[in-house]
């Protein structure tokens, strides 16, 4: 039997994760462990509790005002005593994260193979985003498994010298994660006050966003709901008290626009299945709003995601106050435009990503994800 264990700490990872842990969990070949970092507290214990996955070790390192030199070498410190007790076949590590480079770079050193799930993803800019681009090449390096979502990030992997025979195209776990999260009888206050508006759902919370980017994108949002009375904005907004006053300079006062306390991936799903269309910096909702047909305005520079850019299921606006709002209204007055987004094939998976993964690890043969095939 193969002892398989999965590291995670944010709500990020804990919802791409946590459909994999369950499909692991069916599987006699595979004995499976969780530990969780707590890079991110309440967040994190909201989605375990949603996919009802009990960790078999809880680091609990997050403090008031971390920083990434306390969340590195707190993971580090703490998951060395775990790693040799359970003495694991593989640790699965997903993504970008910190708690996702120091569980991998502890296993290096303990010589403890890692597969990485969503690998491959690339910007080719160390500093954009920050600091996940580094994280992800630098997991990239240590990796024995290579879960890459898309074809475009195999082939990253393949063109900085990875093994092709260690390289797996699977599609992304977060649309498996959808499957049991988005109900259709489902209801929210905060929906109850959209009524029969229509519903821009808004995420802004990257780092390299905060100061005068995020003052622009905040500016360019008012003025269009400002525009146009017949939409209303949800905003939940991050616990960062720097984008909480960015917010409130910007936004305070505007009556079709709710900020509320950050939620769920239970709500954050069934919100997203049901706006109009989403402005936001985040990476997972490139991934999920195109599954539900609902075009996506990302307020970066750069993505990582360029798939769904190609397919037009994303348009990259960047932080400039003018380019975020010529788009948007674009998409509130052009209906043709909105529907090339809405309809366009989402790139990101087809909800069977687990499978493929446990599949792998078992040893059996597996069909890779063809985009839209």
């Amino acid at each position: 039997m193969k002892k398989v264990m999965l590291v995670f700490g944010t709500r990020p990872e804990a919802i791409k994760m946590c459909p994999l842990v369950n499909e692991l969990k069916k599987r006699k070949k595979i004995q499976t462990l969780v530990c969780v970092t707590g890079q991110h507290r309440q967040m994190l214990d909201q989605v375990l509790e949603t996919f009802n996955v009990v960790p078999d070790y809880d680091l609990s390192i997050m403090k008031q005002g971390q920083n990434l030199f306390d969340i590195t070498t707190n993971i580090l410190n703490d998951i060395k005593a775990v790693l040799e007790k359970e003495k694991p076949d593989i640790v699965l590590v997903h993504g970008d994260t910190s708690t996702t480079f120091s569980t991998a770079l502890a296993c290096f050193y303990l010589q403890i193979p890692v597969g990485h799930v969503e690998a491959g993803l690339r910007t080719k800019n160390i500093y954009s985003p920050f600091p996940e681009e580094f994280n992800r090449q630098a997991v990239g390096i240590i990796s024995q498994y290579n879960f890459a979502p898309t074809q475009r990030a195999a082939d990253n992997l393949i063109r900085e010298g990875k093994n092709i025979n260690n390289i797996y195209i699977t599609g992304n776990t977060v649309i498996d994660a959808m499957k049991h999260t988005v109900k259709a009888d489902y209801t929210h206050p905060e929906l109850e006050w959209i009524g029969d508006a229509k519903f821009i759902f808004i995420t802004a919370h990257r780092r390299e966003n905060i100061g005068e980017p995020m003052h622009n994108m905040f500016r360019a949002i008012r003025r269009v709901l400002e525009e146009y009375p017949e939409y209303k904005a949800i905003y939940p907004i991050h616990m960062n008290p720097v984008i909480r006053k960015a917010a409130k300079d910007e936004l305070s006062g505007c009556n079709q626009i709710h900020i509320i306390e950050p939620i769920g991936v239970f709500d954050c799903h069934n919100f997203e299945a049901r706006c109009h269309l989403c402005l936001t910096d985040s990476g997972g909702i490139q991934e999920e709003c195109p599954s539900y047909g609902k075009p996506v305005l990302v307020m970066r520079d750069t993505t990582e995601r360029p798939e769904g850019v190609e397919a037009g299921t994303l348009r990259l606006v960047g932080t400039k106050e003018e380019t975020i709002y010529n788009n948007f209204k674009e998409l509130l007055e052009n209906q043709d435009a909105y529907n090339k987004m809405a309809h366009a094939c989402n790139p990101y998976g087809d909800g069977h990503a687990c499978e493929r993964i446990a599949d792998i690890l078992e040893g059996k043969e597996y069909v890779a994800w063809n985009v839209c095939k």
